[in-house]
C-alpha cells in the first residue's frame, strides 16, 4: 500500500494532467476541430470497424474456403469413378476412347488450375491439380489393369512420369496441398477400379513408385504429412490385398513388398532436415515398424526361427539407426529408434528361447536398457521399456516360471534367481546416480524387489531339499520332517532380517532397516502363533531363542548405534 505522502503526490500530478488536458480541448475548439468525432464519422468508422464473421481466419472462412474445399475434391473424384464405373457397364465408349477422355481430361483440368492461379484463386486453382492428377493416375491404372490396352512396363513409366510432374509442380509452387491431392487421389485409383483379380506384382509396384515420390519431397520439403498419408494408404492397400488373396506360393512376393515398403518409410527420419523434429516422424518410425513386423509375423507364424532372426536383425538395426540419429544431433529420434531396437530384442527372446532363460534374457535386457538411458532425461523411453522388460521378468519369475531341481544351490532356478538379482541390483546403481525423485522412488522399489527375491530363492531351496524326502517318507516321519522344515524357514527369515538389519546400519539406509523390521515382525508372528502349536519342544526351544537373541541384538543397535546418529544430524540413506 502506497504512503499518504506517496498519495498526495499521485494526487497532484493527477490534478495536473486535467488542467492540462483542459486547455488543449479550449484551443482545439476555437480553431474548430474536436477529438470527438461527429456522428456521421462515427456511423461510418462503426460500420468499417465492425466485426463481421467472415472475417480471415474465422470458422465461416475455414467451413467455406477450406472445408467445403476437400469435401468438394473428395466428392468430384468419387462422381469421376462412378460416372466412369456406370460407362464402363453400358458400354457407352470402347476402352480405348475412355481412358483418352480421362487422359484428356485430367491434362486440361491441370492447365485450367494454372489460369486460375494466376487469377489469384490460389486456393480453388490446387484443388483443380489435385482432380486433374487422380483422374490421370485412374485413367493410367484402368488402361493397364482394366483394359489391358498398354503393357504394364508402359503403365510404370507412365505413373512415373505423372509422380514425377507432381512432384515438380508442388516443389515449383511450394504447396504441400498439391501433394496431398494428388497422393489421396493416386491411393484412391486402385480401391475404386478394383475388379477381383489379383494383379499383386503391379500394385506394389504402383505403391512403391508412390512412396517414393513422397520420399522424395520429404528431402526438398518438410511434408512429413504427405508420406504419413503414403504409409497409411499403403497400409489400407496392402492388408486388403493380403485378406482377400495371399496364398503360401506368393510368399516371396509379399515378403520382398512388405520389407521394401518399409525401408521407403524408414529412411524419412533420415532426409528429414528440420531442426525441430515433429510429432509426426516419431508417429511414423513407431508406426512403421510395428506394422513390418505384424506383417512378418502373418507370413512366418510364431515361434519360427526366421522370425526369431529377423526380429534379432532388425533389433541390430535400429540400434545402429539410433546410434546415426544421435550423432545427428536428434536425440529424440535417436532414443525413439534405440527403444524400437530394445523391443524388437524383448519380443525375440519369447520366440527364439524356451522358459526359463525368457525370464534371464528379459532381466538382462531391461538391466541393459536402464543402463543404457539417458541420465538426463526424466521421461527416456529406453528406461521405461526396460523397465517394462524387468517387470516382466519379475512376473514370469515369482509367478509362471517352474524348475525341476533335482540339487540344492548349484541348479537352474538359482543361476535365474541369480541373473535377476545382479540385473535388478544393476538397474539400481543406476537409480542411485541421479537425483530425479523419479528415479529415488524407482531405486526403493528395486531395492525391496531384490530383497524379495533373494528370499523367496533361498525358501524355494529349503522347500524343495524337503520336498523329496516327505514324497517317501512315513506318517510319524512325515511330521518330524515337516517341523524341521518349517523350523527352517523361521531360521532364514529372522537371520535374513538381522543381516539386512545390519547392512541398513552400516549403509545409514533406512529403507533397509524398514524392511528388515517388516521381515523380523513377520518371523515373530510367526514364531508365536505357529511355531508354538506346531513344532516339537526342542524346535520350539531354538524358535524362540533365535528370536530372542536377534531381537535383543536389535535393540541394542538401535540404541547404540542409531540414536546418536539422529540427533547428530547425520544424513540417512534411501537405500
Amino acid at each position: 500500500m502506497p504512503t499518504d505522502e506517496e498519495f498526495q503526490q499521485l494526487q497532484a500530478t493527477l490534478a495536473g494532467l486535467t488542467k492540462r488536458v483542459q486547455r488543449l480541448e479550449k484551443r482545439l475548439a476555437k480553431s474548430g476541430s474536436s477529438f470527438l468525432p461527429t456522428s456521421d464519422s462515427h456511423h461510418e468508422s462503426a460500420e468499417v470497424s465492425a466485426p463481421t464473421d467472415g472475417k480471415p481466419g474465422g470458422l465461416e472462412t475455414k467451413i467455406g474456403a477450406h472445408w467445403f474445399n476437400r469435401l468438394g475434391i473428395v466428392a468430384v473424384l468419387f462422381s469421376v469413378g462412378f460416372f466412369l464405373n456406370y460407362a464402363f457397364d453400358n458400354e457407352w465408349i470402347g476402352p480405348a476412347g475412355r481412358v483418352l477422355i480421362g487422359l484428356v481430361l485430367g491434362v486440361s483440368t491441370v492447365f485450367w488450375s494454372e489460369f486460375i492461379h494466376r487469377r489469384g484463386h490460389r486456393i480453388f486453382s490446387y484443388s483443380l491439380k489435385g482432380i486433374g492428377i487422380g483422374v490421370l493416375y485412374l485413367s493410367l491404372w484402368a488402361a493397364s489393369q482394366v483394359y489391358h490396352l498398354i503393357p504394364n512396363a508402359l503403365t510404370w513409366f507412365s505413373m512415373t512420369t505423372v509422380t514425377v510432374a507432381t512432384i515438380g509442380l508442388a516443389l515449383w509452387q511450394d504447396a504441400e496441398v498439391i501433394a496431398a491431392f494428388a497422393a489421396f487421389g493416386a491411393f484412391l485409383t486402385p480401391a475404386m477400379l478394383s475388379v477381383g483379380i489379383n494383379n499383386a506384382s503391379s500394385l506394389f509396384s504402383y505403391l512403391a513408385i508412390l512412396n517414393v515420390g513422397a520420399l522424395v519431397l520429404l528431402v526438398y520439403k518438410p511434408w512429413i504429412r504427405v508420406l504419413l498419408g503414403s504409409y497409411a494408404g499403403t497400409l489400407i492397400l496392402y492388408s486388403s490385398w493380403h485378406y482377400r488373396f495371399y496364398t503360401e506360393g506368393q510368399f516371396l512376393l509379399a515378403l520382398t513388398s512388405v520389407t521394401a515398403f518399409f525401408l521407403i518409410f524408414a529412411v524419412a527420419p533420415f532426409v528429414y532436415r528440420q531442426r525441430r523434429i515433429s510429432l509426426a516422424v516419431l508417429l511414423l518410425a513407431l508406426m512403421n515398424a510395428a506394422s513390418y513386423f505384424f506383417e512378418l509375423w502373418r507370413l512366418f507364424g510364431y515361434q519360427s526361427g526366421e522370425l526369431a532372426l529377423t526380429s534379432i536383425f532388425l533389433g541390430c538395426l535400429y540400434f545402429a539407426a539410433g546410434s546415426r540419429l544421435r550423432n545427428g544431433a536428434t536425440p529424440d529420434l535417436a532414443e525413439i529408434h534405440s527403444t524400437i531396437g530394445a523391443a524388437f530384442l524383448i519380443i525375440a527372446v519369447p520366440i527364439v528361447l524356451h522358459a526359463p532363460w525368457i525370464t534371464a534374457a528379459w532381466f538382462a535386457e531391461g538391466a541393459t536398457l536402464v543402463l543404457l538411458s539417458p541420465a538426463s532425461s526424466r521421461a527416456s523411453y529406453l528406461k521405461q521399456l526396460g523397465l517394462l522388460a524387468l517387470v516382466l521378468g519379475i512376473i514370469r519369475l515369482l509367478a509362471i516360471d517352474q524348475f525341476n531341481v533335482t540339487r540344492m544351490l548349484l541348479n537352474d532356478r538359482m543361476l535365474i534367481f541369480c541373473i535377476a538379482l545382479a540385473s535388478l541390483s544393476i538397474a539400481s546403481r543406476k537409480f542411485r546416480s541421479t537425483r530425479d525423485q523419479a528415479d529415488r522412488r524407482l531405486l526403493l522399489v528395486a531395492v525391496i524387489f531384490i530383497n524379495l527375491i533373494a528370499l523367496f530363492a533361498l525358501t524355494q531351496e529349503i522347500t524343495d531339499a524337503w520336498r523329496r524326502q516327505l514324497l517317501v517318507c512315513d506318517a510319524q516321519h512325515c511330521g518330524t520332517l515337516s517341523m524341521i522344515r518349517d523350523f527352517e524357514y523361521s531360521a532364514l527369515w529372522i537371520t535374513y532380517g538381522a543381516a539386512l538389519l545390519l547392512v541398513g546400519f552400516w549403509r545409514r539406509a533406512i529403507s533397509l532397516r524398514w524392511q528388515a523390521l517388516a521381515l523380523i515382525g513377520f518371523t515373530v508372528g510367526k514364531v508365536f502363533v505357529y511355531d508354538t502349536s506346531s513344532l516339537d519342544r526342542i524346535y520350539r526351544v531354538l524358535s524362540f531363542m533365535i528370536l530372542g537373541f536377534v531381537l535383543l541384538m536389535t535393540s541394542f543397535f538401535y540404541q547404540r548405534s542409531l540414536k546418536p546418529k539422529i540427533t547428530a544430524g547425520e544424513p540417512q540413506s534411501v537405500a
